[in-house]
């Protein structure tokens, strides 16, 4: 029996397959596709978000930061801490600007104290606009070139990422409901941003605290009443433990969006197909957001009724006319005091006006809808 398998015939094959593999590398690289050498080791981020680690919010840094991860390939890898690991949640753009993080998960509210006009992402009643419609003017109206005047202007060493529409926030949780505008005279109330202004000129007295301390407060009576933002979070911070009452509609916040923030060194440093991905999976990972929070927020809202007896009410008429009268005034002092703030505001306006006289006159009211399938009068449908 012959044997084909000679040690020099090893070693022979041994350098055939190396020069070969050697030869396609270089054929690979000629042709323009990217090569990684398993000894090279991935770009790394640090991030924090500004909420703890078990509300949705924080669950969607997470979800962005799996998203740039999986399509890196390993050449970028994202790490989210929760509010507080590093920083504390209203201290996260000087974090970030400073190179203390790489980058950060929040809203562009919790920086209204560096610059007041930083609330117009989102803070107040849009002039009408969604908070989708608001992303429409931001990405083609202006917004994003005025977003990068403002960090300017304040010394903001950060690229941002405003994305994830939110849906229209509840007024609150209080102790009975809010039945007239002078319901909130004197009640110590919690929000951020310029609805701290609304809500003072409506006669509250406001604390403007991190979500994730919101309900310690109100449990202590340090607080009568809290806003904070969707169905999920609020159960999930605990708010149903501590009141029964929640209203819903409001004009303070009905047009949010978060923010993607990175350190603009670190960020400008990255190679450009990184970059790219970083772009691409901001409105990608806002769009599914968007989805994630219409499944979630419904079932817990629901949940909420039937399992934690919480009750709730529409905010009414009056008050929701008393916000738009205040928020009006309060707009005009600001930008009487901030040019930059009367830029945003006409920029928001001009756009708004087309965009909300196109939405009004082409989108169906979906109540008549709702009312014929599951209202009150509905016939059973099989």
């Amino acid at each position: 029996m012959s044997n084909d398998n000679k040690p020099e015939d090893k070693k022979l094959s041994r350098r055939s397959f190396l020069s070969k593999a050697a030869a396609g590398t270089a054929g690979a690289a000629a042709l323009g596709f990217p090569m990684i050498s398993v000894a090279q080791s991935p770009i790394t981020m640090r991030w924090q978000s500004t909420w703890p680690a078990k509300d949705i919010f924080h669950e969607y840094a997470n979800d962005f930061a799996k998203k740039i991860n999986d399509m890196a390939s390993g050449r970028l890898r994202i790490e989210v801490l929760p509010s507080g690991a590093v920083v504390p949640a209203f201290q996260l753009l000087d974090a970030v600007a400073k190179g203390t993080l790489d980058g950060g998960h929040g809203v562009l509210v919790y920086h209204y104290g560096k610059q007041n006009a930083l609330a117009l992402w989102g803070a107040g009643p849009g002039y009408a606009m969604d908070a989708n419609m608001l992303l429409a003017w931001h990405k083609y109206g202006g917004g994003k070139q005025l977003l990068e005047k403002l960090y300017a202007s304040i010394g903001a060493n950060v690229v941002s990422f405003p994305y994830g529409p939110m849906p229209t926030q509840p007024l609150g949780w209080f102790k009975k409901p809010v039945t007239k505008v002078d319901d909130m005279k004197g009640v110590k109330f919690r929000t951020v941003g310029i609805s701290i202004d609304v809500f003072t000129g409506m006669g509250a007295a406001v604390n403007a605290l991190p979500g994730g301390e919101i309900v310690a407060a109100l449990d202590r009576g340090l607080l009568d009443a809290a806003e904070f933002n969707n169905a999920s979070s609020d159960r999930i911070l605990g708010f149903p433990d501590v009141s029964k009452v929640c209203m819903l509609q409001s004009y303070h916040q009905s047009a949010e969006t978060f923010e993607i923030m990175f350190n603009k060194d670190k960020y400008n440093a990255l190679p450009e197909k990184i970059r790219a991905i970083l772009d691409n999976a901001a409105e990608a990972a806002g769009q599914d957001m968007a989805w994630k929070a219409i499944d979630r927020y419904s079932k817990d809202y629901a949940e909420m009724q039937t399992k934690d007896n919480v009750k709730f009410y529409k905010t009414p008429d009056s008050v929701l006319q008393a916000q738009l009268d205040i928020y009006d005034q309060v707009v005009e002092k600001k930008s009487a005091e901030n040019p930059l703030f009367k830029e945003i505001v006409a920029s928001q306006l001009a756009f708004a006006k087309r965009a909300t006289q196109w939405e009004q006159d082409t989108v169906v009211n979906r109540r008549m809808a709702y009312n014929h399938y599951f209202g009150p009068n509905a016939k059973k449908k099989t």
